[in-house]
């Protein structure tokens, strides 16, 4: 599925096949990524999978597919053969995949005969990358992996996307696949205000409002995780490098790194036994949320009661 309501055009040999894995219902800036993804016309969107957020709820990964539902419902984009669910749970260790319709999905993409390049972007746990991996070991070299995920390198440390399955990584950096990772030091760069998504965001139709309905509703929400990262009037969008990257690859802002190897208490070690992946420093949020916000506001401009083909 491609979006090209625009004035402007993407030439051919620019156009990337993208599947975008999300553990939506986790919290509340996945969405952005992924709207901003279905109205990228640099984006061949090739599915959208359901993953799983670790053990806050039992069916996480149900809640992420059910959230998908609820966005593309909003946009009035078709949900056939757009929406999977990926693994309800992390691997069980380094050599068994859980087998689901996204790991699948990657695999049969990433096999597929098309000249396009294949990017895979990972807003929650590796689970799924790595169950394709372990599945179809030759999609490593057929595809490229945007991870948003781990801690401030060299030293690592807690995260949650890489708590939620720090076997799956481990897959994934020992493998020889191309890895563009985003560490948490980096997405945490991604601030915006609720009175900016008041003004930029809400007043663009149906998705509009949900998108800040939501992310207010979440703010909201009582436990102690979610006191961390509640300041009273703004919020890291810290998925959406993630797609932005795949607009400008920020050339300068990454250092190709050896993949670690990850402790169970999320540390790196630095064994020198894997490939170099790439590390990113730095992203450029301004362009990031501009592109999302003239997006949305064109779509709606086009689009006022949603997308029909």
């Amino acid at each position: 599925m491609r979006y090209t309501d625009y004035k402007f055009h993407v030439p051919e040999e620019k156009i990337v096949r993208l599947i975008v894995n999300t553990d939506a219902k986790n919290e509340a800036d996945d969405q952005f990524a992924i709207v901003q993804a279905l109205l990228s016309p640099k984006f061949e969107n090739a599915g959208m999978i359901a993953a799983h957020y670790g053990t806050r709820h039992e069916d996480s990964m149900e809640r992420s597919f059910k959230e998908l539902e609820v966005i593309f419902d909003k946009m009035h984009f078709p949900k056939e053969n757009m929406i999977f669910h990926g693994a309800p749970h992390a691997i069980p260790d380094k050599t068994t995949p859980v087998v689901s319709e996204g790991a699948e999905l990657i695999v049969r993409e990433a096999m597929k005969d098309d000249d396009r390049p294949l990017f895979a972007i990972f807003l929650g746990p590796l689970t799924d990358l790595a169950s394709a991996l372990l599945m179809e070991p030759k999609i490593a070299s057929r595809m490229t992996a945007i991870w948003i995920g781990g801690g401030r390198y060299p030293a690592g440390g807690p995260e949650f996307n890489l708590g939620n399955d720090i076997n799956a990584a481990n897959v994934v950096f020992q493998s020889k696949m191309e890895i563009w990772q985003v560490p948490k030091n980096v997405y945490e760069m991604m601030p915006l205000s609720l009175a900016e998504l008041e003004y930029k965001v809400a007043p663009y139709g149906e998705i509009g409002e949900y998108l800040l309905q939501q992310l207010d509703e979440h703010a909201q929400e009582e436990g102690p995780r979610n006191s961390a990262f509640r300041t009273g009037e703004t919020w890291v969008v810290g998925d959406s490098p993630a797609v932005g990257l795949l607009l400008y690859e920020h050339r300068f802002e990454f250092d190709w790194v050896e993949a670690p190897l990850v402790t169970e208490d999320m540390a790196y070690v630095h064994t020198k036994l894997n490939r170099p992946i790439r590390i990113y420093h730095s992203i450029d949020s301004r362009l990031i949320l501009d592109d999302f916000f003239a997006k949305l506001a064109l779509f709606h401009a086009k689009h006022p009661e949603g997308f029909s083909s």
